[in-house]
């Protein structure tokens, strides 16, 4: 599910015992307890009357939905300006919010799910990297920003032997990934306020799903342009709001993934304010940055969303085995449309998905111009 979740979490590759698991749960459930008992709405900012990318007032609801993955309280509403077709979260998080819905979503209770998938994602990280090479075939020094771990970069070395990878996050995983030698510098921190001292560093930045959970994507291209030497590259991966799978799938297509979600750039869009910065674009792929898991994701998200509920610790207590076991049976009469989903994904949908408009992401490599501004 790279199309839609930055690369944030590592743990061990094991499942941790089920006792353990339901320790760590009761353990922080007086803490989101606590919490919730102060209500919602200091989780949202007030309603935007305006698009947050152009500024006009033409904006209509584009979807109504809930926390489909962890499955925390709360209602979320993505609006789309008619003027320049942004997308975006409306009211969006506030601080708080976002510290409480990212809560054990890449770290604490979910570090060891994502942490699984983003360590078996070797080939897509290398595709990532191997796009560069027909434009800088041999970059010095190279940014990841929204880094994780830095398990692209790990990879990114195979391809790059002698380009110096640092990585900026602001999550404890750029120290991590410093420590597990999988970049030379980990930055741990916000990029448009560490840009300033990063100026004219690299000859790549790259931002891989990074942008849709920025609170203001634009300042992060003005950070970026900052960073770059002239002559180098931004290298851009997001969702595709224009995706036809948005519309056929509605809430369940994964890539909307609210509430860690805030915006959803469309290609014309990007390319316009790059070009405004004074970078070029170079290169724009659909098919290439497309992340085969949509109707497979789709079926899990509805079949989770229609059994009982996981022991969570934001639940006032943990479900009774009358609920586990309707849970387990559940899921486990969903293998086969999960299956068949993984299977259409891989081997009907992929090879057509850039001819039937269902790529759900794009990619944009922009070079900086020698004569733009610093």
């Amino acid at each position: 599910m790279s199309a839609t979740t930055p690369e944030t979490a590592s743990g061990p590759a094991h499942r941790p015992p089920e006792h353990s698991r339901a320790d760590h749960v009761a353990a922080l459930r007086p803490a989101y307890q606590a919490d919730l008992a102060h209500g919602l709405d200091r989780f949202f900012e007030p309603r935007s009357t305006t698009c947050a990318w152009c500024g006009s007032a033409q904006l209509r609801t584009r979807l109504r939905t809930t926390d489909l993955l962890q499955r925390k309280p709360g209602r979320f509403v993505l609006d789309q300006c008619q003027d320049c077709r942004h997308v975006f979260q409306n009211p969006r998080l506030s601080a708080a919010g976002l510290e409480f819905y990212y809560r054990d979503f890449y770290d604490g209770l979910g570090e060891r799910r994502l942490g699984r998938r983003f360590e078996r994602r070797t080939r897509t990280y290398l595709r990532r990297a191997e796009s560069l090479l027909p434009f800088a075939p041999a970059p010095d020094k190279w940014l990841d920003v929204g880094t994780g771990h830095g398990h692209f970069c790990e990879s990114a070395r195979t391809v790059f032997p002698g380009t110096t990878f640092e990585g900026l996050d602001f999550t404890e995983g750029a120290e991590l990934a410093e420590r597990a030698g999988r970049v030379v510098r980990g930055y741990r921190g916000s990029f448009t306020e560490l840009a300033p001292e990063l100026t004219a560093r690299y000859d790549v930045v790259s931002m891989f799903h990074y942008l849709e959970h920025s609170t203001d994507p634009s300042r992060e291209l003005e950070a970026a342009h900052r960073t770059i030497r002239p002559g180098g590259h931004l290298l851009i991966e997001v969702p595709d709001p224009d995706s036809r799978y948005a519309h056929l799938l509605g809430r369940w297509w994964l890539p909307w993934l609210q509430p860690q979600h805030l915006h959803f750039v469309p290609v014309e869009n990007l390319r316009h304010r790059l070009t405004d910065l004074g970078f070029t674009v170079v290169a724009q792929q659909h098919a290439e940055a497309h992340d085969p898991v949509d109707l497979l994701a789709g079926a899990w998200l509805a079949l989770n969303a229609a059994a009982p509920r996981d022991d969570l610790p934001w639940l006032p207590k943990p479900p009774n085995d009358f609920h586990r076991g309707l849970r387990r049976t559940m899921l486990a009469a969903g293998v086969p449309a999960l299956a068949l989903g993984a299977l259409l994904d891989r081997f009907v949908i992929n090879p057509l998905s850039h001819r039937l408009g269902l790529s759900n992401a794009y990619r944009l490599l922009a070079r900086r111009e020698p004569t733009s501004r610093p």
